[in-house]
């Protein structure tokens, strides 16, 4: 089968403790260095018993994965998480099953299926908690082991779920599309309706109008947002998140200019709920200052710098300041499927390239100046 592999020179900086024997890297840019893309030709892969071999149908290219081919001035990857080489990269898949594992009860060959990215291992104390996102044998699809930017991909049934109601919405061709951004959409789900707890009538900012971002501008929209209101720095980007539903969309701003827009957009009681998406540096301290009493700022963006930030205005406001990673648990992606399945979220929209597997290096390359929306890599059947 054809595939895009990421490879790297492991050269752990000093300092730096591996997780075990395997060359697994915690914080990628700690151990990676010179990593290098292509497009290769692999066996296809064997099933165990409670695996599926699924054809894949569209793999969306992610800023993780931007991250990953990016490099710092010492050679190093960008990306600051969890990280094995060589992989198959790619991660937010929807395809059809072909071949299901002899222990696999729920799904069958022509089931339409995407995938949780976060495999979490069901018996650990984290997942025994109902902590799946912070299980502590965690491993992650296209980053530890072989994803979907591939013509095929394996994982574990119990991390698949079926999208007949988005095909059926929205016919095979956007549909598989669209079930491929429930991944990310997950992601804004959980941190915003689980993590921030989330209420109808509620003021919305978001920094960052990348994927993440634009799906947290959709649902807050869905979810009957009081207003919604985007800092980005690119003009598409901005663009998009109108269409997705914002009510304004600023360029990014100095710390005194964001927490000024913040309040006048709000009347000057701040957001109540925060999703910082960008993995910027200098922005936690205009959302900090711009909370309302008792509202909540999510992190989602994954970002190697430190913040500073005035403690004293969260105490006096009640106010949080939570980080969300993952998408497992809490039904996100049902809820989620259900949501596109009924017209309410159409992320299809913020597809703006659609490439074949052999153009995805290619496209990499191209999303380095964060101006586009969602890459999409598609599988012509």
């Amino acid at each position: 089968m054809k595939a895009m592999l990421l490879e790297g020179e492991w050269a752990p900086r000093r300092g730096f403790r591996p997780l075990g024997a395997r060359r697994v890297a915690p914080n990628g840019n700690l151990a990676w260095r010179h990593p290098r893309f292509s497009i290769v030709d692999l066996p296809t892969p064997g099933l165990q018993p409670d695996e599926v071999l699924i054809e894949v149908r569209a793999c969306g290219i992610c800023g993780s994965d931007v991250h990953l081919y990016e490099r710092d001035p010492d050679g190093y990857m960008v990306y600051p998480g969890l990280v094995a080489a060589p992989v198959v990269t790619g991660h937010e898949f929807s395809g059809m099953v072909v071949a299901v594992g002899s222990a696999v009860a729920d799904l069958r060959p022509g089931d339409a299926v995407c995938a949780e990215e976060i495999a979490w291992c069901g018996s650990c104390h984290s997942c025994r908690s109902g902590l799946f996102n912070y299980c502590e044998r965690l491993e992650e699809l296209g980053f530890t082991f072989n994803g979907a930017h591939a013509e095929l991909v394996v994982t574990r049934a119990k991390h698949c779920w079926p999208i007949e109601g988005i095909i059926a919405r929205f016919g095979p061709d956007q549909g598989f599309v669209c079930g491929a951004l429930v991944e990310p959409t997950s992601v804004a789900y959980l941190g915003m309706f689980v993590q921030a707890q989330w209420r109808p009538g509620a003021t919305l900012g978001v920094v960052g109008a990348g994927p993440i971002g634009l799906a947290a501008v959709a649902l807050g929209r869905a979810a009957g947002a009081g207003r919604v209101v985007v800092f980005e720095p690119s003009r598409t980007r901005r663009e998009l998140a109108l269409a997705m539903g914002a009510d304004q969309a600023h360029d990014a701003l100095e710390a005194e200019a964001m927490v000024a827009v913040a309040r006048e957009e709000t009347r000057g009681r701040g957001f109540d709920v925060w999703v910082e998406a960008s993995a910027a540096p200098g922005v936690l301290d205009p959302i900090t200052r711009a909370l309302a009493p008792c509202g909540q700022a999510v992190l989602i963006g994954l970002g190697p710098h430190r913040a500073d930030i005035l403690p004293a205005g969260l105490v006096r406001s009640g106010a949080g300041l939570r980080g969300s990673l993952g998408h497992a648990g809490s039904g996100a992606f049902g809820y989620v499927i259900r949501l596109m399945a009924a017209g309410a979220l159409d992320m299809g929209r913020i597809v703006t390239a659609r490439v074949e597997l052999d153009e995805a290096v290619a496209c990499l390359e191209r999303l380095r100046d964060r101006e586009q929306g969602k890459c999409m890599v598609v599988f012509p059947r």
